[in-house]
C-alpha cells in the first residue's frame, strides 16, 4: 500500500479520498489516530490543570478551541469510516468498523467524563476572561449538558458501568442497522408468469426484471420476466400499490413487516437488552427513565408536553382515519373485490392508490415521467436561486467520489463558492442502507491560520435508479424527500456561523431541525416550482395543467391514515422510552400493540413486528424523539404559511420573505434557540393553524 493511500484516513481535512479507504486501513489507522488523539488530550488535560491552579479566568481559545481541533479530528476520521459503512457496505469493511467502536467510544467516553475539563469548562462559564457572545454561552450550556449527560458526575464502579454500557448500547445500534440490512437483502422472492406482476406499470417491471438480472437471469425482461420481488422500497413499494395478485401482496407484505424478527438477524433480544441498558444509564445520571434524557437537550419540556401535543393530533386524526378506512372498503365494494368487508393491512395501499385514481383521477406511477431526476434537480436549484438567492453548479471532476452513482455540486453566492455537497440518489440494496439522510462531511469553521473552510453536505436517496438508457423517473413521493433531504442540507451548507459547534444543525434541538427539510417539501406543490420541473423526459412537454390540479387536490388524500401512523411511531417511541422495563411484564412488542388500539384504525397483524426494523430509535439518532417530525411540522407549516399569506405568486415579496428565512433559519444555526430563530424569521411565536390546515384535520 503507497503511503499516499495508507494517509487518506487520517488526513483529517479536505474532502475525504473516499476510493483509498479500505477495511484494512481502518483497522491499522484508526488505532494510531485515537493513540494520537489521546496524547493530545492527556497534553490539555495537564494545561488546564495549570491553569485552574491559577485564579485568573480562562479564555475561550484556551479551553474550547483544542477541544474543537481534537474533536474535528476523530468527527472527519471516524466519520468517513461510518459513511463507508453505509453507503459502501461489505462484510469486510462491517467487521473493521464494529472492531473500532469500542475505542472510539472509549476516547468519547474519556473526554466527555474528564474532571478537569469539567472544572475548566465551568470556570470558563463563571469567569471568562472576555464577555462570552450569546452563541458561545449556548455551546458552552450544550457542552456542560452533554458532558453531564456522558457521565462525568460519576465516579468509581458507577462511572465503570456507565462507560461499559456505552460502548456495548453502541455496538448494539451497529448491529440493529446491520441486521436490517441483512434482512432486508436476503429476501426475495421469484416471480414467473405475468398474472403475478399483472397491475404493475412497466417502469415497476422493469425494474424487477433488472433485478433478476444482476441475480443471474440474463435474459429478464419487462416484458417477460422473470421478475425478481425484494423488500428494497423501490421494488416493494410499487408492488404493494399496483399488483392485482392478493395473494403475493400478503407475501410481500408479511415478510416487511416482520423483517429481522427471527433467526440470526432477529433484533428482539437486541431491543430489550437496548431499551434495558437505556434505562439503566438514565438512572445512574438521575433521570427517571430515558425519555428525560433525551427531552434534557430539546424544545419540548417534558413527556408529558410531548404526549400532549400527539393526543391532540390522535384525537384530530382517529375519526379521519376510520371514514378514510371506510372509504377504501367502500371503493373495493365497487370494484366487486371479495376482501371489501374485511380490508388486511396488504390492502390499505392497493385500494388507496384505486380511490386516488377514483377520485382525483390520478395516476401516481403515470406521472414518473415528468419527473425525471435531472429535470427535478434543476426545478430544486431554480427554487433555490428563487428563494435564497445561491446558484447549484455541478462540480463533477472536483470532488473524489465513493461510486459512480454519486455527484458531486458547488453552492455558489455572488459568483463566490461557499458550500458544495455530494448526492447519492440511488437505490443500492446490496450495499447501501435504505432510507434518506443528510450528513456533514466538513461543517463551516475559521482555521486557525484565519482560512475559512467550507461546508460540504452527504445528501443520500434511496429513489428508483435508472433502467437501461431510461433516466431515474421519480415518484412524486421520491420527489418530496429529495427536497426534504435538501433542506437539511440548505441548514448545513448556508449557515453564517463561524463557530463549528453551533454552524448548520450543529447544537439545533433536535425536535427543530426537522424545520428546513420540512419547509422544502411544501414547495413541491408550488405552482411555479412543480410546473417549472415537471417535463416529459422524452417529450420536454410540461406536466398537464389537469394533472398539477389532481395533486394539489390529493394533497389531504387520507392525511388522518398518515397522521395516526407518525402518532403511533412517536407514541410507541416515547412510551418505550419512558415506561418500559423487563419488570413491566409484557415485551416491547405487546406494548407497541397496546398503543396501537387508540393509534391505528387496523390491528396489527401477528407477524408485524415493526419495531425490529425500526432504525430511526433504536440504530439512529431519534429514541424518545420521533416526536420531532411532528413538532417541527408545526414550525415548518407556520414558516411556508408565511409565503401564503403574502402570495405565492407575489415575486418580489416571495424573494424578500425567502431571503428572511436565508438570514435567519437557514443562517443562524444552532447560535440562538429556535424559538429565538422561529421569532426572527416570523415575528412572533409558532402556531399549529397552518399544520390543522395543511393536514385538512379541521372539521376532524
Amino acid at each position: 500500500m503507497t503511503d499516499s493511500a495508507a494517509s487518506a484516513l487520517l488526513k483529517g481535512e479536505g474532502l475525504p479520498l473516499f476510493q483509498q479507504i479500505t477495511p484494512d486501513m481502518v483497522g491499522r489507522d484508526i488505532p494510531v489516530l485515537l493513540k494520537q488523539l489521546d496524547g493530545k488530550f492527556t497534553a490539555l488535560e495537564h494545561s488546564l490543570q495549570q491553569q485552574l491552579s491559577s485564579p485568573q479566568p480562562l479564555s475561550w481559545d484556551s479551553v474550547m478551541a483544542p477541544m474543537q481541533e481534537l474533536g474535528e479530528q476523530i468527527r472527519w476520521s471516524w466519520g468517513v469510516v461510518s459513511h463507508l459503512n453505509g453507503v459502501c457496505n461489505s462484510p469486510e469493511l462491517r467487521d473493521a468498523h464494529a472492531g473500532q467502536q469500542p475505542e472510539v467510544v472509549r476516547l468519547g467516553n474519556r473526554l466527555g467524563q474528564s474532571q478537569v475539563l469539567h472544572q475548566a469548562l465551568c470556570r470558563l462559564k463563571d469567569q471568562p476572561a472576555e464577555p462570552l457572545t450569546p452563541t458561545r454561552e449556548r455551546i458552552l450550556n450544550a457542552e456542560l449538558l452533554s458532558m453531564q449527560n456522558r457521565g462525568v458526575g460519576l465516579d468509581g464502579e458507577t462511572q465503570a458501568a456507565f462507560n461499559e454500557a456505552s460502548e456495548r448500547l453502541a455496538a448494539l445500534s451497529t448491529s440493529f442497522g446491520n441486521h436490517v440490512l441483512d434482512a432486508t437483502q436476503k429476501w426475495t422472492l421469484k416471480l414467473t408468469e405475468a398474472d403475478q406482476v399483472r397491475g404493475l406499470p412497466e417502469r415497476a417491471k422493469d425494474a424487477l426484471a433488472a433485478a433478476a438480472r444482476e441475480a443471474g437471469d440474463a435474459a429478464a425482461t419487462g416484458s417477460e420476466g422473470p421478475w425478481l420481488l425484494g423488500l428494497d422500497l423501490p421494488r416493494y413499494l410499487p408492488f404493494l400499490t399496483h399488483a392485482e395478485d392478493r395473494g403475493l401482496r400478503e407475501t410481500a407484505y408479511r415478510a416487511h413487516v416482520s423483517r429481522a424478527s427471527q433467526g440470526e438477524f432477529d433484533n428482539a433480544p437486541l431491543i430489550e437488552e437496548i431499551l434495558t441498558l437505556r434505562g439503566q444509564q438514565a438512572r445512574r445520571l438521575g433521570y427517571e427513565h430515558w425519555a428525560e434524557v433525551s427531552l434534557a437537550s430539546k424544545m419540548a419540556d417534558d413527556v408529558p408536553s410531548v404526549e400532549a401535543l400527539l393526543e391532540e393530533l390522535r384525537s384530530a386524526a382517529y375519526p379521519a382515519a376510520e371514514r378514510e378506512l371506510k372509504d377504501l372498503q367502500d371503493c373495493a365494494r365497487r370494484h366487486g373485490a371479495a376482501e371489501a368487508d374485511q380490508l388486511a393491512p396488504w390492502d390499505l395501499t392497493y385500494w388507496s392508490e384505486q380511490l386516488r385514481r377514483e377520485r382525483f383521477d390520478l395516476d401516481q406511477e403515470a406521472l414518473r415521467p415528468w419527473f425525471p431526476l435531472p429535470r427535478v434537480l434543476d426545478g430544486l436549484f431554480g427554487l433555490c436561486s428563487r428563494l435564497f438567492d445561491v446558484e447549484i453548479r455541478s462540480g463533477d471532476g472536483t470532488a473524489p467520489l465513493w461510486h459512480n452513482d454519486v455527484g458531486f455540486y458547488e453552492v455558489l453566492r455572488g459568483g463566490e463558492v461557499i458550500a458544495g455537497f455530494y448526492l447519492d440518489p440511488y437505490s443500492r440494496p446490496a450495499s447501501k442502507r435504505g432510507g434518506a439522510w443528510m450528513d456533514e462531511c466538513l461543517g463551516r469553521r475559521r482555521r486557525e491560520d484565519g482560512n475559512l473552510v467550507l461546508p460540504v453536505a452527504y445528501l443520500i436517496c434511496n429513489q428508483t435508479p435508472p433502467v437501461g438508457d431510461i433516466p431515474s423517473l421519480m415518484s412524486f413521493e421520491e420527489v418530496e424527500t429529495l427536497f426534504h433531504e435538501f433542506g437539511h442540507g440548505l441548514q448545513h451548507m448556508l449557515t453564517t456561523v463561524e463557530e463549528p459547534e453551533a454552524a448548520g444543525i450543529s447544537n439545533v434541538e433536535w425536535d427543530a431541525v426537522e424545520l428546513p427539510s420540512q419547509f422544502m417539501e411544501n414547495w413541491c406543490l408550488d405552482r411555479s416550482t412543480l410546473m417549472g420541473m415537471a417535463l416529459h423526459w422524452q417529450t420536454g412537454e410540461p406536466l398537464p395543467e389537469e394533472e398539477f390540479r389532481k395533486l394539489l387536490n390529493s394533497r389531504t388524500f387520507n392525511a388522518g391514515l398518515g397522521t395516526l401512523r407518525q402518532v403511533h411511531f412517536a407514541l410507541s417511541d416515547l412510551r418505550l422510552h419512558s415506561q418500559w422495563s423487563p419488570d413491566l411484564g409484557c415485551s416491547p412488542d405487546e406494548l407497541r400493540r397496546e398503543i396501537a388500539v387508540s393509534t391505528s384504525v387496523m390491528d396489527p397483524i401477528p407477524e408485524d413486528r415493526f419495531l425490529c426494523a425500526f432504525g430511526h430509535i433504536f440504530a439512529g439518532g431519534y429514541s424518545a424523539g420521533y416526536y420531532s417530525y411532528k413538532w417541527a411540522e408545526v414550525l415548518s407549516a407556520d414558516a411556508f404559511a408565511a409565503f401564503e399569506e403574502a402570495g405565492l405568486d407575489q415575486e418580489d415579496t416571495v424573494r424578500s420573505i425567502g431571503a428572511r428565512f436565508r438570514d435567519t433559519v437557514l443562517s443562524l444555526g444552532g447560535s440562538r434557540s429556535p424559538s429565538e430563530v422561529f421569532e426572527a424569521f416570523r415575528g412572533r411565536k409558532p402556531s399549529s393553524d397552518a399544520l390543522i390546515r395543511h393536514s385538512g384535520l379541521q372539521a376532524a
